[in-house]
């Protein structure tokens, strides 16, 4: 499995002038874009006249359109069957397409803005911790039932494709955070990966990191989940592992993972086999994260500060865990 050309490419190029006349002229709204980071696409917050804001989103044109439609979809079924959850709303455009193909080969799409602040900017406590955990479980829920022929795609963050991660060790530029990682892959292709089969699979977020959560001014509860661009059919404890791998306390990593672990587990109770799976999972989670954003970074060294942001608490969490042993069962109460 090779890396593709959705993470071997840079981000869409375009002005915030030419992202006002777009947004003008398909959809109707006028505004101030203001740029947005992100790792793969082009994002802006458009401020309209009268005070609300939408997010304009330009896909990367090395997507292919039943990926970015994959996303579209979901938000449209979430909308449908958990319309509490605070998710993107699709906001069509003037003809009433969810989506706008435009002649660069990329997608164009608005969504309603949601107000929160980045979870990243607070210190999640444990009720916080434990309310990640359950929203986490009701998005999945959510997600239960729904199908796109697109859900099947090839994604490299994905854990259950980590053992496609090899080639890019030598990214690491720690030789002991880089054998860390080579050691975890060989647990992965002898004991993880033969035993994902047999767990309930389903289309997942699988990006619950703390930039695509927003919390309440006081960091007490979950206002916003972002970002689907990493959505994909893979072993539904995959979201879990994802968002808990972004909690752990390396002073008490089994306390800070399990108010997360036990959050979800309130809402969708885990099977004997995910219990037994879990944190090897946030560990592997935490490898990929290092992995991947150690290449990505050298690849786009310009932007290698945001790739590289979630990089020292994964670090930080794998040498935890790694203390810990692997093959370590959870106990559910």
């Amino acid at each position: 499995m090779t890396a593709g050309p959705i993470l071997t490419s840079a981000p869409p190029r375009l002005t915030p002038q030419e992202a006002a006349a777009l947004a003008a002229r398909y959809f109707g709204i006028s505004g101030q874009p203001d740029p947005l980071t992100s790792e793969r696409d082009l994002n802006f917050r458009l401020r309209a006249g009268d005070g609300r804001s939408f997010v304009l989103k330009l896909a990367n044109a090395a997507e292919a359109p039943d990926i970015t439609n994959f996303q579209t979809e979901a938000l449209l079924h979430i909308a449908r069957v958990a319309p509490d959850l605070p998710v993107p709303r699709v906001i069509p455009a003037t003809d009433g397409r969810a989506e706008v193909a435009l002649p660069s080969g990329n997608v164009l799409r608005l969504l309603s803005w949601l107000d929160g602040q980045p979870l990243h900017l607070c210190t999640p406590r444990a009720p916080l911790r434990a309310r990640i955990g359950k929203v986490a479980a009701r998005l999945t829920r959510a997600l239960e039932g729904f199908a796109h022929p697109a859900s099947g795609h090839v994604l490299l963050w994905d854990i259950k494709n980590a053992a496609s991660l090899r080639p890019m060790l030598d990214a690491i530029a720690d030789p002991a955070l880089r054998a860390l990682a080579a050691g975890w892959l060989d647990h992965f292709d002898t004991a993880i990966a033969p035993a994902l089969a047999g767990l309930p699979w389903q289309v997942v977020h699988a990006d619950l990191n703390p930039h695509n959560l927003l919390t309440d001014p006081d960091g007490q509860t979950v206002t916003g989940i972002l970002d689907f661009g990493d959505m994909v059919r893979t072993p539904r404890i995959c979201d879990l592992a994802v968002a808990a791998s972004y909690h752990a306390d390396p002073a008490a990593p089994l306390a800070s993972l399990g108010d997360v672990i036990d959050g979800w587990n309130a809402i969708l109770p885990l099977t004997r086999d995910e219990a037994a799976l879990i944190l090897d999972l946030v560990a592997m989670r935490m490898v990929t994260t290092v992995t991947l954003a150690s290449w990505r970074a050298g690849l786009y060294p310009d932007n290698a500060a945001y790739i590289l942001r979630n990089l020292p608490a994964s670090q930080a969490g794998l040498q935890a865990l790694s203390a810990l042993g692997k093959g370590r069962n959870w106990s559910v109460t």
